[in-house]
């Protein structure tokens, strides 16, 4: 069946970068977002999308793209990673350098690989749901399209970009395919429930499956000298010459996200194919939806957080979280945010989760990069 012969060749890539600032002072530079178990499962984020992905690639197709730094790190959350799929980045460069760099070394292992990016910080429970989807997007891929698995929305959010969808194709092993129309950045309020209520809408998970080939190509189109850096990168890469090659080319590579350079400029040519997703998703964008993860839709829960947490509750709600070992009281207090660690202290509010960036990014300017 087409779909078998596609998932034969089926590579899982994970970006692992990214900070998470709006999750900060819980989420730093040397521990961020993806090495936390944010959902109480055991399991850190990037430990639950490894486990996701097994069934579909096999321990010994996972190619991980992290930073230097927290390359001991991710190796201890994921034994069964092996060497020749650990891409270190010396800098962050964004999703398009991440995850065009591991097409590209793929590639030149083998061309006619088929590639699945997803984040190593987002929850999916559905494994199942999750499975199905991506397997229909290996077969679009297969037939020469750029696949992103859309998520049927549940409510007006508006942390997440949206993907307009467009008229039904016929891929074999692909019914539920889609084409893109386009992509829409995160909306306010009252476009978000138009966008609901229109119903071809669904939010955009930043998952991409491609033919290594073709995703190269496409970003070629756009970004012809990254395309040839990352090229020059992944001839080297497995030969002695990478860490030279790597410290020269680089630092010259363009930080720009794979939305830009791939994602819209397929979409507009009519190369983007969507698969809607019903698994449930979240990517864990904020305080505010840790809290909603545990609280499962309960008014009354509240959401606590951390080892040996010392936490007393009297008519309280929203999320704490404890790594300082002070024992935190909470008084008739609705929909709060605690982040007591040892150096820095937050307290808000859900609603104002998101402004938890403006904290981060005063910070820089300040140069207070010591509890960053």
């Amino acid at each position: 069946m087409a779909h078998r012969g596609a998932l034969d060749r089926f590579y899982s890539v994970i970006p692992a970068g990214g900070i998470g600032s709006r999750l900060w002072p819980l989420s730093r530079a040397d521990a961020p977002k993806f090495l936390h178990d944010l959902t109480g499962s055991g399991s850190t984020l990037l430990r639950a999308t490894w486990d996701r992905l097994v069934p579909l690639s096999g321990p010994d197709r996972i190619m991980v793209v992290t930073g230097r730094a927290h390359r001991a790190a991710v190796e201890a959350q994921l034994p069964d990673l092996e060497d020749l799929n650990v891409v270190l980045e010396s800098e962050p460069k964004d999703s398009t350098a991440a995850i065009g760099l591991a097409a590209a070394i793929l590639y030149h292992r083998d061309p006619e690989v088929i590639i699945g990016s997803f984040a190593a910080d987002h929850v999916i429970n559905d494994r199942r749901g999750f499975k199905r989807a991506v397997i229909e997007a290996a077969a679009a891929a297969d037939a020469g399209y750029i696949a992103t698995i859309g998520i049927t929305p549940t409510e007006p959010a508006i942390g997440f970009g949206y993907i307009r969808c467009g008229h039904a194709l016929d891929i074999p092993s692909a019914p539920s395919a889609v084409m893109a129309d386009s992509f829409v950045e995160k909306p306010d309020l009252e476009t978000a429930e138009a966008y609901l209520a229109e119903g071809n809408y669904l939010w955009n998970g930043g998952m991409f499956i491609s033919r290594a080939d073709v995703l190269l190509k496409q970003l070629g189109e756009s970004r012809p000298e990254l395309v040839a850096g990352l090229t020059r990168l992944a001839e080297a890469w497995d030969t002695p010459e990478r860490g030279a090659v790597v410290d020269q080319v680089w630092p010259l590579l363009e930080k720009i996200a794979i939305d830009y350079t791939v994602a819209e400029p397929a979409a507009a040519a009519g190369r983007l194919v969507v698969i809607p997703g019903d698994f449930d998703w979240d990517d864990v964008g904020d305080f505010a939806a840790i809290a909603k993860l545990h609280s499962a839709g309960r008014k009354s829960d509240l959401a606590i957080l951390g080892e040996n947490a010392r936490v007393l509750a009297d008519s309280s709600t929203g999320v704490v979280v404890a790594q300082s070992g002070r024992l935190i009281s909470l008084i008739g207090v609705t929909d709060i945010v605690v982040v007591d660690t040892p150096d820095a202290l937050l307290v808000t509010t859900s609603a104002n989760a998101q402004r938890v960036k403006a904290v981060v990014d005063a910070l820089k300017l300040s140069g207070r990069n010591d509890v960053l």
